[in-house]
């Protein structure tokens, strides 16, 4: 049936599949024998068969069965869907352990046995949802990092946020766990064969929640620590190629460059390719008061974000040579021509609390 349940890619999925259908098939005997009795009541003892009704205030056997018979139901219910529930909950001797840390409206992953972490956004193509190009086979279903666990082990995830409640749900692993600001949640899978799994964000958490999803991919043991040694290289080449960069200074024309793509994948969607904003919602750029007149606080407020306010902090989120960039590209787009070229070191101040 296309319309039920699926029954996912793990051994707690099928469990969860089978308990559905169990508790639907009784559900299904409990309305056969509910209607038939009362349709065969209603033809069986119609007044124009001449039927005189009973005359009775109450009936203690009735009473005895219709209490009895429901718990007896709801008992033969609860064993199994008891033990499903206890086999989800135990996270205990895990293999891989993941910090899922959700926030609008990303996903950010941290495993802890390794030095590796890094966030999760949407990849979908910007004209796909403005409807100028044709939508993709997983529209809203992609994303640019997705995340990657061995077959065969016991992954644990610990689920959290950086600002409202979001949901990570992953239907094919029978996962759906809120992350709740400043709560731990946890959660686990083992999933046996290879392959892409999808899924999103299932909590309403701003204006971007559709824009939230999750792609899990599974990989071989093998393939999963070449992958783990892959990225730990990457990171320490990109962390190297940093250090490098704080004794240098890019040009002005690498620097919007660079910065107009951060826009465009990063900023945009609030503050709109004009730079003009959402009047009320969030502030234009375009003759902002402070990127003309306070470069000191245009750094420090894309690094740090602003508290109480959708703006982020970009400073774990982009590497330096892109938060130099993009605060140089809005200083200079949007006809606000400040002339300034904020480098790397400026930036790495500002994160290492060196700013002026």
């Amino acid at each position: 049936m296309p319309l039920n349940m699926t029954k996912g890619a793990t051994e707690i999925s099928q469990q969860v599949y089978d308990l559905h259908m169990t508790i639907f098939w009784i559900c299904c005997v409990i309305g056969a024998v509910v209607f038939g009795i009362m349709f065969w009541s209603i033809i069986r003892h119609r007044k124009a068969r001449g039927v005189q009704p009973a005359q009775f205030h109450e009936s203690t056997k009735v009473e005895i069965l219709w209490t009895a018979i429901p718990v007896v139901i709801l008992i033969g219910m609860a064993i199994p869907a008891t033990k499903t529930l206890i086999a989800m909950e135990d996270t205990s001797a895990a293999d891989v352990t993941v910090l899922v840390t959700g926030s609008q409206w990303k996903w950010h992953y941290k495993y802890l046995e390794h030095d590796l972490e890094y966030f999760s956004l949407l990849a979908t193509p910007r004209e796909q949802i403005a409807n100028k190009l044709a939508k993709g086979e997983n529209y809203l279903l992609e994303v640019d990092r997705p995340l990657v666990i061995p077959t065969g082990k016991k992954v644990r995830f610990l689920m959290t946020s950086d600002d409202v409640i979001h949901s990570w749900w992953v239907p094919a692993f029978a996962i759906k766990k809120d992350a709740n600001p400043g709560f731990i949640n946890e959660a686990w899978t083992r999933v046996d064969e290879p392959g892409i799994y999808r899924g999103q964000c299932a909590e309403l958490c701003g204006k971007d929640h559709g824009f939230m999803p999750v792609v899990v991919i599974a990989k071989t043991p093998e393939d999963y620590l070449a992958w783990v040694a892959q990225e730990e290289s990457r990171i320490a080449a990109e962390k190297a190629a940093e250090r490098e960069l704080l004794a240098m200074n890019m040009d002005m024309a690498e620097l919007m460059a660079t910065g107009e793509k951060v826009y465009q994948g990063w900023c945009v969607a609030c503050h709109q390719p004009t730079g003009g904003g959402l009047p009320g919602i969030f502030p234009a750029l375009k003759g902002s008061q402070l990127i003309l007149n306070d470069r000191q606080a245009h750094i420090e407020i894309i690094v740090n974000g602003k508290a109480g306010t959708a703006m982020q902090a970009f400073g774990k989120q982009l590497s330096l040579k892109e938060l130099a960039a993009v605060i140089t590209y809005t200083r200079n787009a949007f006809d606000n021509n400040t002339g300034d070229a904020v480098q790397a070191a400026d930036v790495y101040a500002v994160q290492h609390g060196k700013g002026e």
